[in-house]
């Protein structure tokens, strides 16, 4: 049966086959009263679909499955009980698309941290559905994890945010970014770049770390104060007590030898992650974070509030994500997930467009 019972998807079926996506119905969840119907027009490419499809994150993956959790569309359809949204909105959802909403968590707007949290791709739901991602037609999301889209922000510019974008502005916000803190974004991608677009637009001085030097004039352009090649020898020594935050965005850390990143830290400074890699993290010893008192941390996307605030902040200051885009297709969605695998000349979000090219007008 197609929608409402499914959507069409395209879909990854085997991760040895990784890059071959086919298109297929995929199941939707029974509806409900809270949930919210989206015909999709645009979804970011995270580099989290590709670990995911890959089997970098565990090879243990429910298939067939649609991946894509940077996604906008239209509410075609709503709930009986959703007062947030209505049928015609833009709206938006990330990485996340259910919790139970009553744990100590969820109540503590830590939903994101919820036990019961269900990812918008890849997840069982309690009636044994799985969820399936964004490179579809249509998605069925509870009202909580929908966001109604600013006018302002671009589609193809705002999907992004929507993962990328809230898992680096959540901990930017929680960690303290603002006047008078400077601030080193490592890796300047997908998520980096964002990272330097909301630690300048809170107020902070920024810089970038990267083992990139032909980055540089990006950083400038974006807002960095100055550039930090890793590639120069003794790189981090002229940057001793310097930041009160790193916030890695890069997934090669277990490439890094961290110490050298630990040192350019202020006293009780925090080295954060939001890039994770295939790898386990290099050998560290305690006396390793001892010399400065720094911090080791790492964060899952950003709550609600979290959302609202990005999103009016990036059409407050007029905030621009650095995008591509690429029609949707097998073959879209293929060059898409392989050139994010291979970092080939993404800079520095691809976003999937023109759905009604692969899936018709939808209602």
């Amino acid at each position: 049966m197609p929608y409402p019972d499914t959507a069409e998807a395209f879909v990854v079926t085997d991760i040895k086959k990784w890059s071959d996506f086919k298109k297929q119905e995929v199941k939707l969840k029974p509806f409900e009263p809270h949930d919210i119907d989206i015909a999709i027009d645009a979804c970011g490419v995270c580099a989290s679909d590709v670990h995911t499809i890959t089997g970098g994150w565990g090879e243990n993956i429910p298939l067939p499955l649609c991946v894509g959790h940077e996604v906008i569309g239209r509410a075609v359809r709503v709930g009986d009980k959703v007062t947030t949204i209505k049928v015609g909105d833009r709206v938006g959802v990330g990485a996340q698309i259910s919790a139970d909403l009553n744990c100590v968590n969820c109540k503590a707007d830590q939903e994101n941290y919820c036990p019961n949290s269900v990812d918008t791709y890849g997840a069982p739901y309690p009636d044994g559905t799985i969820s399936q991602g964004g490179y579809s037609s249509h998605l069925r999301a509870h009202e909580y994890f929908t966001f109604k889209i600013p006018d302002s922000l671009e589609t193809s510019l705002a999907a992004p945010m929507l993962c990328a974008g809230l898992t680096t502005y959540s901990p930017l916000v929680r960690l303290g970014a603002g006047p008078g803190k400077k601030i080193a974004i490592v890796g300047l991608g997908g998520l980096g770049h964002f990272g330097v677009l909301w630690a300048k637009a809170l107020g902070a001085e920024v810089y970038v770390i990267s083992h990139s030097p032909n980055k540089k004039d990006d950083a400038l352009a974006l807002g960095a104060k100055d550039f930090i090649n890793t590639k120069e020898k003794d790189w981090a020594k002229p940057w001793k007590f310097t930041f009160d935050l790193i916030l890695n965005c890069a997934d090669a850390t277990d490439k890094f030898n961290l110490p050298d990143y630990f040192s350019t830290l202020k006293v009780n400074g925090t080295f954060h992650m939001v890039g994770f890699p295939d790898n386990p993290l290099p050998k560290l010893m305690a006396q390793d974070f001892a010399p400065n008192g720094c911090f080791l941390g790492a964060s899952h996307i950003g709550n609600r509030p979290e959302m609202l605030a990005m999103l009016e902040l990036a059409s407050r200051q007029n905030i621009k994500s650095w995008v591509q885009t690429i029609d949707i297709s097998e073959q879209g969605c293929k060059e898409a997930v392989e050139r994010v695998y291979k970092n080939d000349n993404v800079k520095f979000r691809f976003t999937l467009v023109n759905f009604d090219k692969a899936f018709g007008k939808r209602a």
